[in-house]
């Protein structure tokens, strides 16, 4: 599946988050590339995973800060998210949920800036 399968099948209030995010994380960073991995458009350098969306089954769109898909070692990770826009159920796992496009809107330059520094930092890792 490509992306543009995955989001002809969306409906347009959907479609509208996903294309945003899409654009925010682009632009935070140009250097990762999209595909699509766990059935959703997911960013990476080289062929680790560090961003990915995922649609909520009530409703919305999910962003997950990531390392991966194997798990890594966490002992001498860290990384600040300041305004605390993510839930951390992990020290490498950020989780936003967007329930509209207002709300992806309302974060879209503290979202771009926390995407952006999480790349820089994960590479540096």
């Amino acid at each position: 599946m490509t992306v543009s399968d995955f989001l002809a099948r969306l409906d347009p209030e959907t479609r509208s988050m996903v294309e945003r995010l899409r654009a925010i994380v682009n632009s935070a960073a140009p250097v990762l590339a999209e595909r699509i991995k766990w059935n959703a458009p997911s960013f990476a350098l080289g062929d680790d995973d560090l961003i990915t969306l995922g649609l909520e089954r009530r409703g919305g769109v999910r962003l997950v800060l990531h390392r991966g898909a194997k798990p890594k070692d966490t002992v001498d990770f860290r990384f600040d998210d300041p305004g605390r826009l993510a839930r951390w159920p992990a020290p490498d796992r950020g989780v936003m949920v967007f329930k509209d496009l207002q709300a992806v809107e309302a974060t879209a330059p503290a979202l771009r800036e926390l995407c952006a520094r999480w790349v820089q930092g994960v590479s540096e890792t």
